[in-house]
């Protein structure tokens, strides 16, 4: 039997008037990560290829569109919010810091303003648009990427597939 590895999830939400069931979300969050790790062709194209770990963790931050804004601006030289901005800081580093067997694959900013604007545009929930931009951001903490189309519909393709596995 394999044996499942061991997932930490940090999550804090600062934004002052939309509430998140943090719980949840973060076994959501575990759940996504454990199907990408155990789905043979994401696992094999992550940044986790062929390295030896025990222990994965991250960090997701709600925050209202106002921080995602000045994080964009100041990081990605972009002058919008966004609803989600990624950190891949093991994806990103060409050294791979291990420690301890513990791999600390960055950090999640979801904006809970572009969550609500986002379902109504989509016409789903605001859970469901959660889980979508977790999942987004796990898939790109695990290195993928989506600078052409082919690559934005293999992450979307992976992400729904996940979220339909999942379901509690």
């Amino acid at each position: 039997m394999k044996k499942k590895t061991q997932i930490n999830i940090f999550s804090e939400n600062i934004h002052e008037q939309i509430k998140v069931d943090e719980k949840k979300a973060i076994n959501v969050a575990k759940k996504l990560l454990n199907y990408f790790l155990d789905t043979e062709n994401i696992l094999k194209n992550s940044c986790l290829s062929s390295l030896s770990f025990k222990c994965i963790s991250f960090d997701i931050l709600y925050c209202d569109s106002s921080k995602t804004h000045d994080i964009n601006k100041e990081y990605r030289l972009k002058d919008a919010p966004a609803d989600i901005i990624t950190f891949a800081i093991f994806a990103d580093s060409d050294e791979k810091f291990i420690f301890d067997g513990e791999i600390n694959l960055g950090e999640i900013i979801i904006s809970l303003d572009k969550v609500a604007e986002n379902a109504i545009e989509k016409s789903c929930t605001a859970t469901e648009e959660l889980y979508f931009l977790i999942s987004h951001g796990v898939m790109h903490l695990l290195g993928f990427d989506h600078q052409t189309i082919e690559e934005y519909n293999f992450i979307v393709d992976a992400q729904n597939i996940a979220l339909s596995k999942i379901k509690e």
